[in-house]
C-alpha cells in the first residue's frame, strides 16, 4: 500500500472547517461539511488565503492544484495543528478524502489509497444505486426497532437480549456484490 491511511469518521459538528477553491470539488466538499454541521468558512480565491484564515481551523480542504499554496498550507498545518487535505496532492496533506456512498444516515467510505480513483468512483456509484430509498427506509426502521429494544431491555448495550433482538430485526437482509472486469484484464 502506498498510502496506508486509516479510514475514520469525523464528528465535525460546530468545528471550524475551511474549504479553499472555486471548482466543483470545492463545492462538493463544502456541501458535505455543511451536511455534517461544520462551522464552514469558504475561501474561493486561493490567492487571498491568509495564515489567519486557517490558523484556528480544525480541518482544511484545499482543491487548487497549486504546489506553492499546498506547501504553505502544510507548513501552517504543522505549526497550528489542524487536519489538512490537499486534493490530488497527498505529499502536502495528511487526510485523504474517500469516495462516499450515502443513503439516509448510512455512509460507506471507499478508498483505493490513491492507486485507482476511477475504480473508487465506480464502486461508490454501484453502492449508491444499491442503497436506494428502500434501503434508507429499512435502516430507519431498524433504528426505530433499536430504540424500542433499548426501552424493553434497559440493561447495558452488550446485553444478550438486546443483541439477539437486533440480530433478529435484521434477519433476512442480504447484500450481494459482484464485479465485471475489462476484457484486457481477463486475458491476463
Amino acid at each position: 500500500m502506498r498510502n496506508p491511511y486509516l479510514p475514520v469518521g469525523l464528528n465535525l459538528r460546530g468545528r471550524r472547517c475551511v474549504v479553499i477553491g472555486n471548482d466543483r470539488e470545492a463545492e462538493e466538499k463544502s456541501a458535505t461539511l455543511r451536511e455534517c454541521e461544520a462551522d464552514l468558512r469558504r475561501i474561493e480565491d486561493a490567492t487571498k488565503v491568509r495564515d489567519e484564515d486557517v490558523a484556528d481551523a480544525f480541518f482544511v480542504i484545499s482543491t487548487p492544484q497549486d504546489e506553492a499554496l499546498s506547501a504553505r498550507l502544510r507548513a501552517i498545518a504543522d505549526r497550528e495543528r489542524f487536519l489538512l487535505c490537499c486534493i490530488d496532492q497527498p505529499k502536502h496533506g495528511f487526510v485523504a478524502m474517500l469516495a462516499i456512498a450515502k443513503a439516509g444516515p448510512v455512509r460507506v467510505a471507499i478508498s483505493t489509497a490513491g492507486l485507482a480513483p476511477r475504480v473508487g468512483k465506480l464502486l461508490k456509484e454501484g453502492l449508491q444505486r444499491a442503497m436506494d430509498g428502500r434501503f434508507a427506509r429499512f435502516v430507519e426502521h431498524l433504528a426505530r426497532e433499536r430504540e424500542k429494544t433499548k426501552q424493553a431491555h434497559p440493561a447495558p448495550e452488550e446485553s444478550p437480549e438486546r443483541r439477539s433482538a437486533m440480530i433478529e430485526a435484521a434477519r433476512g437482509f442480504e447484500a450481494d456484490v459482484s464485479f465485471r472486469y475489462p476484457e484486457w484484464f481477463e486475458k491476463d
